[in-house]
């Protein structure tokens, strides 16, 4: 068997924890912030883990999960 390649753009995106979870960053921290309480961008600011219904799909971009970190 070959082979696989991992999806960079996907190894950029997510970082994998120790015991396998995936997280992610939270969407809305690009721009636009002066309008914004403190509060909220603290939320933001922190990442999160994803949805289990996304799992299998970023697992497929990420072959060698269990070696990044």
């Amino acid at each position: 068997m070959p082979k696989l390649k991992t999806h960079r753009s996907g190894a950029k995106r997510y970082k994998v924890t120790a015991s396998g979870k995936i997280l992610r960053r939270k969407a809305g921290i690009g721009h636009l912030l002066q309008h914004k309480d403190g509060s909220r961008k603290r939320k933001i600011f922190k990442m999160c883990e994803i949805s289990g219904t996304h799992f299998k799909l970023i697992s497929k971009e990420l072959p060698y999960k269990k070696y990044s970190r």
